[in-house]
């Protein structure tokens, strides 16, 4: 059965080097796409500078739509936590089950009661995007892929995407499981964040047992795109051709999605248009605090008469159109007076700031400092000392 198994890996591994190029050639669920597609443009696509979350560009990005593949992402963050709590070690040995060996798709051929580590299936899901590689770490950490799935919704929730759900950790079409370009962004720069990922997923082509299992990473920009980090493709006839990729220059990291694209070559022109269009067009920039503007905000009953404002997020940069610093404007509010007892840290206010008359960045204004309510005693004291001074 292992030698069949090799005899089709070399003639399907032959096949998908012929394939003309405007087929894609990689299924990240249940099926490939047809060899008549037709081009047209990704039915969504964003642009997300990955340190502040802003999004400079995008079309459709919280429409909810298949996302294949992609589907990887989260299964490789709720690995990530399970190898940051000690409870995944990348030399565990995992054991492959029935179920795991039985999937389609995308594979390496695992043979039920086969043996691999943790670091062989994880290279296998991020390189070779292997659905059995992926249910096999799933049941290992969790019990079951269903398992497995209740902690990715429970991750997707935690991280605040709010259109996304999973049934299933490899990508297979399903009604009821689906993402956003934009939340699929917001887990594409955590993943990066992820070290121990980082060399698999720059690695364009790799072997596994022995060298009789070959990898190819699915995701051409890991050979070319200056600036590369990584990302992750999907393919299946609901989800089209789709595509996640995060690359860095300079103090700028970026995470491009496109999702639905008609045919394989196009996804990687989208999204390196994207990554360009991010490069060229915006810089990092530093907002400035005026501090001739945080006058301190009157206190009622307090043992102090007012509390000094400041800004919340100060320090923290933004990112604008390349060259427009000098068109930034700034605008404070205030609350006109607060009642004691006054936290620490709480709302006094808002900062805002625009650049032709579109948010950049904003922060609350807060309370500096705790001012307690005034007690009787306190306020008999302040009466006899206006009285002793008058």
């Amino acid at each position: 059965m292992k030698i069949l198994r090799k005899i089709i890996c070399v003639i399907v591994c032959t096949a998908v080097f012929l394939l003309p190029l405007n087929v894609c050639a990689e299924s990240g669920g249940n099926a490939d796409e047809s060899e008549n597609s037709v081009s047209t443009a990704p039915k969504a696509a964003v642009i997300m500078e990955a340190g502040t979350g802003q999004i400079l560009y995008s079309v459709n990005a919280q429409d909810k739509l298949p996302m294949a593949s992609i589907t990887k992402i989260m299964s490789l963050l709720v690995l990530s936590d399970f190898i940051d709590s000690g409870e995944l070690q990348l030399t565990d040995t995992v054991k492959a089950s029935s179920y795991a060996s039985s999937a389609e798709g995308s594979v390496i051929w695992l043979e039920a009661g086969e043996k691999m580590t943790a670091a062989e299936l994880l290279e296998a899901v991020i390189v070779s995007s292997a659905n059995d590689a992926c249910i096999a770490l799933a049941e290992h950490t969790a019990g079951s892929e269903a398992q497995f799935v209740k902690l990715m919704n429970k991750r997707a929730k935690t991280m605040g995407l709010k259109n996304t759900k999973f049934t299933g950790c490899v990508g297979f079409d399903d009604d009821g499981h689906y993402s956003s370009a934009e939340d699929i962004a917001i887990m594409t720069a955590e993943l990066m964040e992820k070290e121990y990922y980082r060399g698999w997923l720059l690695t364009w082509l790799d072997y596994l047992r022995g060298g009789e299992t070959q990898l190819l990473n699915t995701n051409k920009l890991v050979r070319y795109y200056d600036g590369i980090l990584g990302g992750k493709t999907g393919t299946t006839d609901g989800a089209g051709c789709c595509l996640a990729a995060c690359a860095e220059r300079g103090n700028m990291r970026l995470v491009a999605v496109v999702l639905g694209c008609g045919e394989d070559p196009e996804r990687f022109d989208r999204a390196e248009e994207l990554l360009d269009h991010g490069f060229s067009g915006f810089e990092r920039f530093t907002p400035e605090i005026d501090s001739r503007e945080l006058k301190p905000i009157p206190v009622d009953r307090g043992e102090f008469s007012t509390v000094q404002p400041t800004v919340e997020h100060k320090g923290e940069d933004c990112i604008i159109k390349k060259g427009r610093s000098g068109s930034i404007k700034y605008e404070y509010t205030f609350v006109e007076k607060v009642e004691a007892p006054v936290e620490k840290g709480q709302f006094l206010g808002e900062y805002l700031v625009t650049l032709d008359g579109v948010e950049v960045f904003r922060s609350d204004i807060v309370a500096k400092e705790k001012v307690r309510r005034m007690s009787f005693g306190m306020y008999l004291l302040r009466v006899l000392s206006e009285i002793i001074a008058f």
